[in-house]
């Protein structure tokens, strides 16, 4: 199995050393513009661009129907420039600081370096994964299932922010990183099948989905059930966009929550969207994109709170638990105000009651 577009997990890395480049940046990220366009309107807002922290695929799906659905003209943006993410394309950190996108995805350790190194006027306005799908993926005829399993264990880590996560799984978990061996590796399994390490730093809707679909037995350790709750694919936007395009930004929630509550409900819609439309060029697999589409609704976009609350918002308590983990892996000075400004979600809501039927 080669590294490809399909196999080959978003680059995590640390976005700070990004943000002082974001001008050239975001010149190239800026050429992966999104076919098919939304239709023209006489819309308020202008064009609405979106980095996405990585490939067309599946991922996306909710922001695709808002697209295709007209949802994003509705809310009053003439056109919409889905700008794509993933190894050749620029961080969303980057983009938004450089005013190349008004919102785009990350993670809450995405926005920790730049916030807390910087002072970089970030903030997550809400998250489409109410848990992250980060997992040590191994194999069934030597299962890595707790935590103490990783004792005596290889596993392949890729380096840069993936690595800084596995060291905070250890951590929180109280296991002697002198007791377990990293082994450097790329984003391809293989190395796993191989024999070569015993278990895979990786995406539970990604690698660990390639290797079942390929007739592997997979077993998973997800971080977020083990003392790493992040949210993930969250919504980043700047303080400056808060305070002077805010009712940009309530649009833009408000039609791709309407597009989410569409991918939900149609999982195999979700993945032709990603392979016959949005990602065409990519080789993508129907299958594939079909189990991620199943996946992520299941286990990670759709809780009990988003269905008490809506979708992207984000609990009290987890977004604490979000800055106490933020605190373990390198981020003690962060506060919730720091990294979270949840209140145009509240608004959108408040605005627009049908949202949360």
């Amino acid at each position: 199995m080669h590294p490809d577009p399909v196999t080959t997990p978003r680059s995590r890395r640390l976005p700070a050393a990004a943000v002082a480049l974001a001008s050239s940046l975001a010149l190239t990220a800026c050429g992966a513009a999104a076919e098919p366009p939304a239709e023209s309107g006489a819309g308020e807002f202008g064009t609405l661009d979106v980095n996405l922290s990585w490939i067309k695929n599946a991922e996306f799906a909710g922001e695709y129907f808002a697209d295709t659905q007209g949802y994003y003209t509705e809310a009053g943006f003439d056109s919409v420039n889905l700008i794509s993410g993933g190894p050749s394309g620029a961080s969303t950190e980057s983009m938004v600081l450089a005013g190349s996108a008004l919102v785009g995805t990350s993670s809450p350790l995405g926005v920790a370096p730049p916030i807390a190194e910087e002072g970089a006027p970030l903030k997550i306005i809400g998250t489409t994964y109410q848990k992250n799908p980060f997992t040590i993926i191994s194999l069934g005829d030597d299962p890595i299932e707790t935590p103490e399993d990783l004792v005596g264990r290889s596993i392949g880590v890729q380096s840069g922010v993936n690595e800084t996560l596995f060291d905070a799984l250890l951590e929180v978990n109280g296991i002697d990183p002198g007791e377990v061996e990293k082994v450097p590796v790329q984003y391809d399994p293989q190395p796993l099948v191989n024999g070569e390490v015993d278990g895979f730093f990786g995406y539970s809707t990604n690698e660990a989905i390639t290797l079942e679909l390929a007739g592997e037995d997979v077993v998973g350790l997800p971080f977020a059930d083990h003392g790493l709750p992040f949210v993930a694919e969250s919504f980043v936007t700047t303080q400056d966009a808060i305070d002077n395009d805010r009712e940009a930004l309530k649009a833009f929630l408000e039609a791709t929550i309407r597009g989410w509550k569409d991918a939900v409900a149609d999982p195999e819609e979700s993945a032709r969207l990603a392979v016959d439309e949005y990602g065409a060029d990519l080789g993508l697999d129907t299958a594939k994109e079909t189990r991620q589409a199943q996946i992520q609704n299941e286990e990670l976009v759709v809780s009990g709170d988003t269905e008490a609350n809506g979708l992207f918002t984000i609990s009290d308590e987890l977004v604490a638990q979000n800055v106490e983990v933020l605190g373990v892996a390198g981020y003690p000075g962060l506060t919730a105000e720091d990294v979270f400004d949840l209140s145009l979600l509240d608004e959108v809501y408040e605005e627009n009651p049908e949202l949360l039927e």
